[in-house]
């Protein structure tokens, strides 16, 4: 495809861009916000980075320092810049894999289906919904199709030691990211030592650059990530140990199948029955060999990754260009046999392009309302003290990284409900955070933590949220002070004698958005902003 580096930037920007939806909490707390923090002092830091032992490194955050530096320099952090410029960095970014898919495409199966590769790449589905935002997957996703287009699938050319030392550098950074990627490169290294095996100098080669770009590399993150935590931290380690506990389960326990029968169909949605049947040609003995590879790092992957409790789709993403190849294998083929017509393959070419459809729902309608609030509290101009409280599940906004408010830098200025793991070893399937206990009872919570009146002074709340890293036990005395303003879901006012509760004591609603469907009945009835009335 000509021009391929023009066209991927254009539509990974233009999507990064015209994406104005929720999708993971991950994408502003463990990302922008952490950056926004950094920079400008202020901004809601989860448990993982304020843990006795943090398990998340800067490395990843730290993208985003220089625009916000540069935003703060400028003066230009109060427009919505603030907003556009993580957009355009994070949209680049992005356009790597599918620029370097076609580079990976060409090495192993042949220059006649980097086009087709290119056309999965750039019509998928879940490219669209996930690849141009600030979440550690989608980096971790270019970073590994880097690193796999430079790897020495044919150690017979006389530049592999050069591609060698390239793929362990982007092998390294996508592991700095996400230490699980780990798991892809121990396949695919000791699939390159086998090859070796006889080549004592060449394995000997092998082990030098990876053990000193490795090295370098983790030294890098340990320096950085000391730097930032005013200690000796070590996140990697931290991250495992923490995965491989009982913690990952509190965020949702998934069947050992759950990537064969809800992961993989989702991530490759009409991609799908080329992916199976490229899967099947893959296997077969006139298939290139490092197509097997490559399908072998697949299963070995899938494979591990089903052993762990706490499952979600995007685990998979760096795998997903990977299974473009291999839809772009069966779709080529089947392409050139004389059985197949012309309108046979212009039906192929549509049912992909029916993503397309599918992507503008989730980058333009589904949660954007929970978007949609933040920019209306920014804009808000505050008269006097003026709290806002969050009476959602945790995390189901974004924060300062949107709202941007120095007056309500307080946690008692500007709170949430809080949802901190079992970090102290309490048992799971029993243990309840406070999102958990505010809706046991929404308004038995409402009536026993809150004043019976509303001060008109609005002053900050004591205790209006669980403290990150703080064993919960120890923090359960939540008290609120009633906020000038309240944000909820819609839901909340179905739940018994809420809806009279607010009217009573002087809410009424001011601004409220709905956009899409919503599975989890908690979220449901859009996102609502009551705001006290005085002369109530």
């Amino acid at each position: 495809m000509r021009y391929l580096s023009f066209t991927a930037l254009t539509v990974r920007i233009g999507i990064a861009l015209a994406t104005w939806t929720f999708f993971q909490p991950d994408e502003y707390y463990q990302s922008l916000e952490v950056a926004h923090h950094l920079v400008f002092g202020y901004g809601q830091l989860t448990w993982e980075w304020l843990a006795p032992k943090p398990i998340r490194s800067i490395v990843y955050p730290a993208l985003n320092v220089p625009v916000y530096w540069l935003l703060k320099v400028l003066n230009l952090d109060s427009t919505d810049a603030l907003i556009w410029g993580p957009k355009l960095l994070h949209g680049a970014l992005a356009a790597c894999t599918d620029i370097w898919v076609a580079h990976l495409a060409r090495r192993v199966v042949g220059e006649r289906y980097v086009d087709a590769t290119v056309f999965f790449s750039l019509t998928s589905f879940f490219h669209g919904l996930s690849l141009s935002r600030s979440i550690s997957n989608s980096a971790e996703t270019s970073l590994t199709i880097v690193a796999l287009s430079y790897f020495p699938f044919d150690t017979s050319v006389s530049h592999w030691r050069t591609d060698l030392r390239k793929a362990v550098l982007f092998a390294a950074l996508a592991c700095a990211i996400r230490p699980t990627n780990a798991v892809l490169w121990i396949y695919m290294f000791m699939y390159l030592l086998w090859t070796l095996r006889r080549r004592f100098k060449d394995l000997l080669s092998v082990f030098i650059n990876a053990f000193w770009i490795g090295a370098s590399v983790l030294l890098t993150v340990i320096g950085l990530d000391s730097l930032y935590y005013g200690k000796l931290t070590l996140t990697p380690i931290n991250f495992l140990l923490t995965n491989a506990s009982s913690v990952s389960l509190f965020y949702g326990r998934s069947p050992w199948h759950y990537y064969l029968s809800q992961g993989i169909p989702i991530l490759t949605t009409a991609a799908l029955p080329w992916v199976l049947h490229g899967t099947y040609l893959a296997t077969q003995s006139s298939a290139p060999s490092s197509l097997r590879v490559i399908l072998g790092l697949v299963i070995w992957t899938v494979s591990v990754y089903s052993l762990a409790g706490h499952k979600e789709w995007r685990f998979l993403h760096p795998l997903l260009p990977i299974m473009h190849i291999l839809a772009a294998k069966s779709f080529v083929d089947l392409h050139g046999h004389k059985t197949i017509s012309a309108a046979g393959t212009r039906f192929r070419r549509l049912l992909v392009l029916l993503s397309i459809p599918a992507v503008m729902y989730v980058a333009l309608f589904h949660g954007r309302a929970q978007v949609d609030v933040i920019r209306h509290l920014k804009h808000l101009a505050p008269e006097g003290p003026a709290p806002i409280g969050f009476l959602m599940p945790c995390h189901s906004t974004p924060w300062q990284s949107y709202l941007h408010r120095v007056d309500l830098i307080d946690d008692g200025m500007l709170w949430a409900l809080g949802c901190e793991p079992p970090l102290h070893g309490q048992d799971v399937s029993r243990y309840q955070d406070q999102t958990d206990v505010f809706y046991a009872s929404p308004f038995g919570y409402l009536k026993s933590r809150f004043p019976d009146k509303v001060d008109p002074a609005f002053p900050p709340s004591a205790l209006p949220r669980s403290k990150p890293g703080v064993d919960t036990n120890e923090t359960r005395s939540w008290r609120h002070e009633w906020p000038r303003s309240l944000v909820f879901f819609g839901a909340l006012l179905d739940q018994p004698d809420v809806k009279k509760l607010l009217l009573d004591l002087g809410y009424g609603e001011v601004w409220r958005a709905e956009h899409g469907w919503e599975g989890d009945e908690r979220r449901r009835g859009g996102v609502r902003v009551w705001t006290f009335r005085e002369d109530k």
